[in-house]
């Protein structure tokens, strides 16, 4: 059955309850409902672990999806013990790590702003990530780092908007990404907006982000490589140049 995602309309929402559905022989277990995201779209899926009524712990792995997006799969670590159908549970998201990720996702939208080039892949991870645009010409790094820190300390709103899935088709020209589609198929596609009524920016993601971009903190272009004619992959990490060499 499908699990209810509950950090589609919440993204600091790091404790919930839930009601298993199914256990998998595999091990992963399923819930009427989560604050875990799954991995997709290059943000990596929640850890943390499931809590039971006598105060035992159930340690997870990354999350993932099941046979289709509408239906995650919580992946136990090895040699946790299995839970029963029907017990209900606690869930606690790795709150740091997911708010790192949170903080790291928005800060690629804000790169994709100041490289206004199509997106031909990207990673968002706890410490670097990597945006690929397609664009031939090299930019300096240093003028991308300080214009991605004017975006940031401008202390802009991020906020969601819902459009439906028809509504993006008969759009397609509101997505960045060349190769990764937004998640469709659930009714609605959410909208990651910038900037007081969007003015900074708007594309379809179904990351988690946080709310205004200062809470993105500082954060700097390490390396820009060339990985074809047309492709150019730039690293994103948390700190200053500076903090590179110390």
């Amino acid at each position: 059955m499908p699990t209810k995602a509950l950090y589609r309309d919440d993204f600091y929402l790091s404790t919930a309850e839930g009601t298993v559905t199914a256990v998998h022989e595999d091990g992963a277990i399923e819930l009427d409902q989560t604050c875990f995201y799954a991995t997709s779209g290059g943000q990596p899926g929640d850890t943390g672990f499931l809590e039971r009524a006598d105060g035992s712990k159930i340690l997870l792995g990354p999350t993932r999806h099941g046979a289709t997006k509408d239906i995650i799969h919580h992946v136990p670590l090895d040699g946790q013990t299995a839970p029963q159908l029907g017990e209900k549970l606690v869930l606690h998201v790795d709150w740091p790590r997911r708010y790192k990720l949170m903080r790291m996702h928005t800060a690629c939208h804000l790169l994709s702003v100041v490289c206004p080039f199509p997106i031909t892949g990207a990673a968002v991870g706890e410490d670097e990530s990597r945006v690929d645009f397609d664009m031939g010409d090299t930019v300096n790094k240093e003028e991308v780092t300080a214009k991605l820190m004017s975006l940031v300390s401008e202390n802009h709103p991020v906020f969601l908007q819902w459009i439906t899935d028809e509504e993006l088709a008969a759009n397609p020209d509101i997505v960045k990404s060349k190769n990764v589609r937004p998640p469709v198929g659930l009714g609605r596609v959410s909208l990651v907006c910038i900037g007081e009524n969007s003015a900074v920016d708007s594309q379809p993601c179904g990351g988690t982000h946080v709310s205004e971009t200062q809470e993105v903190g500082a954060v700097y272009i390490a390396r820009i490589e060339k990985k074809g004619k047309e492709n150019r992959r730039l690293r994103i990490r948390f700190g200053t140049p500076d903090s590179e060499s110390a």
